[in-house]
């Protein structure tokens, strides 16, 4: 692998493997608090005595991408502005870490406790998920954004396969000794806390900022600048407007599956917390090898048809795991899942890249960051209520999921990526 070729001059291979080190990290959080282990004990054992336990998972959860979407883009005009995203992202990372440790004391009926720390937990990894995002674009070479952003999101595959692993070790030993998820969960919790903070070190130490301050204003609020930016989106970035409403709508799909792939495993297929945690472990095999060879085809077939293969994906993913109603049958949709959940999310990473202003890179990715969490909202929460009113039936909840993947599809048929980069191209003269 020739590092060397895609990286922007004067970036170091160090700093990308920094770089590439904090998707390591992050994701361990992601695997094993939102989409294996927490959740499944937060609707389990928390809330177990509670008839609307999955809403009030889902609720929470949508109540920190909401708060995402009204402060990331402040926050990103101000890192612009100030060049400050290496600060940003040791706050965030910070309290995503100690919010994650306080989970350890979640317990049956500490519903309270538990989603406040969670929200806590979430918010703060979704900052740093978009501030670590807006160092792309100064570590690799325009052409080679795809296979970059595939590296780190491959390799963050791994990390949550490490923290995965040894979370799985600690509950097989536990449930061996005839102890509950009341014993394990909380060791798993400060397990991954630990791991994410020793893992994060590097990119705060080796990662450098080498974008010119922007003169983008921070003296408004976010809400107050909506008008102006949403007129900026229609029309001098028209593709990357069009690039923000097609991943909200696909990453509804995606936030479903890996908000709720471990509730919908123990509730509907019957699976116990060990074979989850296996389940999502081939998940993750999946999407590493899925962000890791998708990004070459996505800069050699082009962006806008690699991301139409990875929503058709999505979609034969969905009707498999409806349809099924064998053990085989669902870990062939968990393996589709993962080699679609790792292309897809990489190559909306590198797209952003491609489609912004080099000076306003942070704010732009804080712009994503609101469309996809403005898609966690509405995804989980439809899955919600959709189980809510059903009376429990996750597979029809599942099946909505669908009609988010098709959305994609057809707002993407209106981007038109050579055009939306050299709209950023003559921003960036200016």
């Amino acid at each position: 692998m020739n590092t060397r070729s895609v990286l922007q001059k004067e970036v170091k291979k160090r700093e990308l493997f920094a770089w590439a080190l904090y998707d390591f990290a992050n994701s361990g959080y992601t695997t094993v608090v939102l989409t294996t282990v927490f959740s499944a004990y937060f609707v389990g054992v928390i809330a177990a005595q509670n008839s609307a336990a999955t809403l009030l998972f889902t609720a929470t959860m949508s109540t920190s991408y909401l708060l995402l979407m009204l402060t990331l883009p402040q926050l990103g005009a101000w890192a612009d502005k100030t060049i400050n995203k290496k600060r940003v992202l040791l706050f965030s990372t910070s309290i995503c870490v100690i919010a994650t440790a306080l989970l350890a004391k979640s317990g049956a009926g500490t519903i309270g406790w538990a989603m406040v720390f969670l929200l806590i937990s979430n918010y703060a990894y979704g900052v740093g998920e978009a501030v670590i995002a807006a160092f792309l674009p100064e570590i690799a070479k325009r052409e080679a954004l795809g296979r970059v952003s595939g590296w780190g999101w491959g390799f963050g595959y791994f990390g949550g396969m490490l923290t995965l692993g040894l979370a799985l070790w600690l509950v097989t030993t536990a449930e061996a000794d005839g102890l509950d998820a009341s014993f394990y969960v909380p060791r798993v919790m400060l397990l991954t806390a630990g791991i994410f903070a020793a893992v994060a070190a590097p990119a705060l130490l080796f990662l450098r900022q080498r974008q010119v301050p922007t003169k983008t204003g921070t003296s408004v609020l976010f809400w107050q600048r909506l008008p102006a930016l949403y007129k900026e989106c229609r029309s001098t970035y028209q593709d990357l407007g069009w690039l923000l409403v097609c991943g909200a709508c696909y990453h509804a799909g995606i936030s479903v599956v890996i908000t709720l792939s471990s509730v919908y495993a123990t509730q509907e297929m019957g699976f116990s917390m060990s074979q989850t945690m296996m389940l999502i472990f081939t998940v993750n095999i999946a999407a590493a090898l899925g962000a890791l060879g998708f990004g070459h085809v996505q800069d050699r077939i082009g962006h806008k048809r690699a991301l139409a293969l990875t929503l058709y994906g999505w979609l034969l993913m969905v009707f498999v795991a409806v349809l099924t109603r064998s053990a085989s049958g669902f870990w062939l949709a968990a393996t589709l899942a993962g080699l679609c959940i790792g292309s897809s999310q990489s190559a909306g990473r590198a797209m952003v890249g491609l489609l912004a202003p080099a000076g306003r890179l942070t704010e732009m990715y804080g712009l994503w960051g609101v469309a996809v969490q403005f898609a966690a909202v509405v995804g989980p929460l439809a899955y919600g209520l959709v189980s809510w009113f059903s009376g429990g039936n996750h597979r029809l909840a599942l099946s909505t999921t669908a009609l988010f993947f098709i959305a994609g599809l057809w707002v993407l048929r209106k981007i038109q990526f050579k055009r939306g980069a050299q709209a950023a191209l003559n921003e960036a003269r200016l």
